[in-house]
Formats: structure tokens, sequence, C-alpha cells
């Protein structure tokens, strides 16, 4: 393995006083100032993710996609995020911390600008892939920046603005998507654009705020491995989303497809027992805390990335609400986020306890995508704001604390790959969940669609085709009122069953962190030295071993 210096993840000596590295912890104001950009930058590339929610209905109708086009604009986001994340983490721990950050919202505008010119549903994916990998690097990178100036036991509170920060964009980005889809002056292109002088804002600041000792080790990058992990991630995304479509689920494609995965992910496996920088040192699992908190952030991932993607369907499909009210309507999930984040992060911070929050977290997250199961096109809103209140809170509690407890497990020289790791199993949650999730929808909005037209009689298949249920977006303005009632109540049942379908999920997310064990939260940063036992001991040690 290549040499660190004493530093660690941080780098440097303890010359750089007031900085990552230093023995003197940062004051507050110190470490708000040096995360001011990086919060900025991770603001805009959430804020450019969501804002194209709301807009993703008109966007595919505009460019003539179907449902699966739809399911893919959002997958091949989530797909170049999950494979290129544990990636991000691995550099994070050979070169800049801030110039990778900086690298990572370059290449995040340079999708945006592209996706915006978009003329046909295939550009538009190939953009979205591109963007994806600049949120890997950006999601990866903020934890990762955080733990190396700021202890453990202090990292909740800042962890709760990283909260805060996501669910303001998270809120933002629908409603501004919704306004600039709604002018027609605008347009939905300009979903795309709007984020670039944000960003160019962000590098500034970054620039002249983030000050991290640069990293000086022996560098030799995984790339092997990175190649394969992503091979079999993104066949096994294809499988996912085109089964049950153009192919049965239980098929020789499907053998084929999952077959070719899983040896791909085999190979990636043997690759990563002889990299000398393996992109996700397996000896990390050793660690019960993190191999628990990756198999609980992979649930987490299908939970909250459906809570995100498919509500603009439904209030857009089911409700016939404009894009800028979609997003008005999911405030209360947004809402319940931005609370539990941040209050959750303040009291981990006083108390150094974070198991109590992950278990609630998990039953109110499964409580609220179950009781949202239940929803129709006609279900009264304030039940659909308590549940979805109550899924914001669950995610809330959930979603930065797997990472905090994964971050107190390592030694320094592992964190960005053990910070990464937890984030990759969220993503690949999220991307497998939105391909599935996604095929069940227009399986199931189809066989609605159907029933509810044959029930109509023969004249009503001739009145449907002209809305467009050739398996497209439909245009319900264009439907008479009994064809439209029949597909809003279609993509009300639909919606409802995916959101039943994701329950299981979150319950056995909260499964897992039942078994996860607490461990008081470290006192130094993740840049500073080890201390003789830490330096000693293996990285993915428990810290009761570390002592001995």
């Amino acid at each position: 393995m290549a040499k660190t210096t004493p530093a660690g993840v941080g780098g440097g000596h303890a010359k750089h006083g007031g900085h990552a590295g230093s023995d003197a912890p940062m004051t507050h104001r110190q470490i708000m100032e040096a995360l001011s950009g990086l919060l900025l930058g991770m603001f805009v590339a959430i804020l450019s993710s969501t804002i194209v929610s709301n807009a993703l209905p008109e966007i595919i109708s505009d460019l003539h996609g179907s449902q699966s086009s739809y399911t893919w604009v959002v997958t091949a986001s989530l797909l170049a995020m999950t494979a290129s994340t544990p990636l991000w983490g691995k550099l994070s721990d050979l070169f800049s911390k801030k110039l990778l950050v900086q690298i990572a919202l370059i290449i995040y505008v340079a999708g945006s600008v592209v996706a915006g010119l978009s003329q046909n549903t295939g550009t538009l994916i190939a953009c979205r892939a591109v963007q994806g990998i600049g949120v890997g690097g950006l999601s990866a990178l903020a934890q990762i920046v955080m733990a190396a100036m700021i202890s453990p036991r202090e990292r909740g509170r800042y962890s709760g603005y990283l909260g805060a920060t996501f669910a303001v964009a998270t809120v933002g980005g629908p409603l501004l998507g919704g306004v600039i889809t709604d002018t027609d002056w605008l347009g939905w292109r300009w979903c795309f654009y709007v984020g670039v002088p944000f960003a160019v804002i962000a590098l500034i600041v970054l620039h002249k705020t983030l000050k991290l000792p640069v990293v000086k080790r022996d560098v030799k990058v995984d790339w092997l491995g990175a190649f394969f992990i992503t091979a079999s991630v993104t066949l096994l995304l294809v499988w996912v989303t085109l089964a049950g479509k153009n192919y049965d689920w239980i098929s020789w494609q499907t053998y084929t497809m999952v077959a070719g995965s899983v040896l791909l992910g085999a190979i990636f496996l043997f690759v990563e027992t002889k990299a000398s920088e393996p992109i996700i040192p397996l000896r990390l699992f050793r660690n019960k805390t993190i191999t628990l908190s990756s198999v609980a952030s992979l649930f987490v991932g299908v939970a909250m990335f459906s809570g995100t993607v498919f509500f603009s369907q439904y209030f857009q499909l089911a409700r016939g609400k404009s894009p800028t009210m979609s997003g008005v309507m999911t405030i209360p999930m947004i809402g319940g986020l931005f609370l539990s984040s941040t209050i959750s992060g303040q009291v981990i911070t006083k108390t150094g306890r974070w198991k109590a929050w992950l278990v609630s977290g998990g039953v109110l997250l499964t409580a609220g995508l179950g009781l949202l199961g239940t929803m129709r096109y006609d279900t009264p809103y304030w039940h659909l704001a308590i549940y979805m209140a109550l899924v914001g809170l669950g995610m809330g509690m959930m979603m930065q604390n797997l990472v905090l407890a994964s971050q107190n497990q390592v030694a320094p020289q592992d964190l960005g790959a053990a910070s990464s790791v937890v984030t990759f199993f969220r993503s690949l949650g999220g991307a497998v969940g939105v391909s599935a999730l996604g095929a069940v929808l227009g399986n199931r909005v189809t066989d609605y669609v159907k029933d509810g037209i044959t029930a109509l009689g023969p004249q009503a298949a001739a009145a449907a085709s002209k809305g467009g249920s050739g398996g497209g977006i439909p245009k319900l303005d264009a439907m008479p009122a009994p064809i439209r009632t029949v597909f809003e109540s279609a993509w009300g049942h639909g919606v409802g069953d995916v959101f039943l379908y994701a329950a299981p999920c979150a319950l056995l997310a909260f499964i897992v962190t039942l078994f996860i064990k607490e461990v008081t939260l470290k006192g130094r940063p993740g840049g500073h030295p080890a201390t003789s036992d830490q330096a000693s001991a293996p990285a993915g040690a428990e810290p009761a071993r570390q002592a001995g």
C-alpha cells in the first residue's frame, strides 16, 4: 500500500494551524468558512438534479419518450453516481480533495449545459450520466472533507447543515423547475441552464475558502476495478429496466444478464483482492458496523429515491397539477427531512449517541411508505401530507447518520473509502430501486388503463389512443372526461403500488439498524494524526480492537 503523510486523510503536518491536519481544533467560524463553498457546490448539484423532477413529464412528452425513457433519465444519473462514488472516495485518499471537488463541479456543469441542448431522449440520458459522475463526486467528497476537518462527535452538527442544504435544494429544485416549465418564454431547457451561474460562484468560493493540506502518496488508481464494478451494475440495471416489457422476468435474457452481472461482480471482487489501492478495500467489511451500515444504506436508497422520483408523476398525471404545484405539494416530505436532519445532528453532537435516531428513522420511513402505498388519485391531500412528512423524517434520521457511524470506525487513511462505500450502496439501492419500480409502474399503469378502458366500452379505446395510451406519457388535457379519469386513476393506483413495494425495503433497513452496535463518537477529526494504537491497527478493525 502507498504510504501516507502523518495526517492520513487530511494530509500535511501539524504546522497547518487552523486547518485540517493541525492538532488545534478549528473554530465554528473557520469550519463554516471552509465548508461554505462545499455546501454551495452541493446545493447546486442537488438543485440541478431535483429541478428536473417536476419538468420530466413535459420533457419526455416533448421529446416523444416513453415511461422507460422517463425512468432512464433518472436512472442514468443514479447509475453514473453509483459507479463513480467509490472511485471519487479512493481518489480523495490519494489526491487533493479541494481539486477533486472543483473537478466534480465542472463535470456536472458541462453535463447540465449539453443536457439543455438535447433534441432526443438518448442525448438527454447520456448527459444525465455525465451529470451523475459530478454528483457522485460532490456527494462523496462533501462527507469526506467534513470528516477530514471535524471530529465525529462534532460532525453530527455539521452533517445536519449538509442535510439542511440537501433539504432546501430538494424542495427548491422542483419549485423552481415547475415555475421555469410553466413560464412560456423560458421552457424546460432552462432547468439545466439555471444552475450554471451558481456553479461558477461555488467554484470561486471553493477556491477562496476551502483550505485543505494536499496528500502526498504514491498513486496507483484501480481503474480495472472501476471498470468491472461499473459494468456489473450497468448490466443489472439494464435487465431490471427491460424485464417484464421487452422480455419475461423468467426468460433466457434474464438468465444471461443476471449471470453476466454476477460474473462481472465476481471479477471485480477478485481484482480488488489483488489491487494495491482497491476502489473498495474489502478489509473494511470485516468491520460489522460498516457492513451493516452499507446494507441498510442499500435499502434506504430504494426508499429515498422512490420517494423523490415518482411523486412528480403522481401529482401531475393522477391529480392534474402543474409542475409548480407538484413541487409545492411535496413540501411536507422535504420539511420532515429538513427538521430531522438538523435536529438529529445537533442532539448527536451534544450526546454522542446516534443509534436511537437510526432505529427511529427506520420505523418512520417504513410507516410512511406503507401508508403511501394506500394512496389513490382521489386520496385527500392532508392524508398524503402526513405520510410524506413521515417519510421525510425517517430519511433525515438515517441518511447522514449511517455515514457518520461508518466514519467513526476506520483509520484516517481509509476515511474516504469508508465514506464512499456507504454512499455507494445508497446510490446503488436508488438506481436499482428506480429501475425496478419504474418498470413496475409502467406495467401496472398499463394494466389499470386496459381494465378501465374495457369497462367503458369499445368506443373508449379509440378516444384513449388520441390522448397517448401507447406506452408514452399521456396528454391528459386532450382526453374526454371519462377517459381522463381512467388514466388518472391508473397513475394514482400505480404510484401507490410503487410505494407499497418500497415499504419492505425500508423495513429491512430498520431491521439491519437494530444489529448495528453503537460506539462512542471519537473526539478527533479524520484529518488529524492517528494515535500510535490506531496507526498500527488494521483499517477494518473494530475500535475496541484498535485500542488493544
